[in-house]
């Protein structure tokens, strides 16, 4: 695929300034509840103060019955903060948790839920990381996925995915992807895991050349895949 013509990435390098250094933000401490561990959709996973923000189906477990995965978003009030630096007015702090089960006798029964991957929305200037089309099921496995965008106190734009497969009634890391784009100079760089085969590869090139001019770098991987736990928040990680 061919990346930015020479006139857009000049866009790119032209357009939002890193801008000054942003007051610190630190939003209030979240209680995460535990979710039930079973129901006959996904709006009975959610307690009370959350809601499902997306959700979607199919088969994880190879049994041909479509499972379930869904991201529950809070809605406690106390967690909209006022904000008086760059960005909005009021920026929604709610944490997330993406949750996972599989059908069982008419109903699902949960296999796992995670409030860390998807990053609370604590950086003013820093777009929502998650939307709601960012979560899919396909091949039997559940893609989750996050952006970074910054309209003030950093260059950088990212695109992160993870894969994750339901195995033994577990939840296992199967793969993860991210695309990173520098807007002051335009470097990018394309890392790609597959968990199941140990591979990793590293690229890096410039959005004025193709892809397949990229340096690549490929390596074995060594250990057992982070579990969803492990992960922590999914923007800041770096497979090892």
């Amino acid at each position: 695929m061919t990346r930015a013509s020479p006139p857009l990435a000049a866009a790119l390098l032209a357009g939002l300034l890193a801008g000054p250094a942003l007051a610190e933000f630190d939003p209030p401490p979240a209680k995460i509840p535990t979710l039930p561990q079973a129901g006959a959709k996904a709006d009975d996973f959610a307690p009370p103060g959350w809601i499902v923000e997306a959700k979607a189906e199919g088969d994880l477990d190879g049994d041909k019955v479509p499972d379930l995965a869904f991201v529950l978003h809070g809605t406690d009030p106390a967690l909209k903060v006022k904000n008086d630096s760059l960005g909005p007015d009021e920026v929604d702090t709610n944490p997330r948790i993406l949750g996972v089960a599989v059908a069982r006798g008419g109903s699902f029964r949960l296999v796992a839920q995670n409030a860390t991957l998807i990053p609370r929305n604590d950086i003013p200037t820093r777009s929502d990381p998650f939307e709601a089309d960012g979560l899919s099921i396909a091949r039997g496995a559940v893609k989750l996925s996050l952006g970074l965008f910054m309209s003030a106190g950093g260059w950088g734009m990212s695109n992160v995915s993870f894969l994750f497969r339901v195995r033994d009634g577990k939840l296992e890391t199967i793969g993860y992807d991210r695309s990173d784009t520098q807007r002051n100079t335009g470097e990018t760089e394309t890392v790609s895991v597959n968990y199941i085969t140990r591979k990793m590869s590293r690229a890096k090139g410039s959005i004025e050349t193709e892809p397949d001019k990229d340096k690549v770098v490929w390596t074995t991987l060594k250990g057992p895949a982070p579990s969803i736990d492990q992960i922590g928040d999914g923007l800041d990680f770096e497979p090892k």
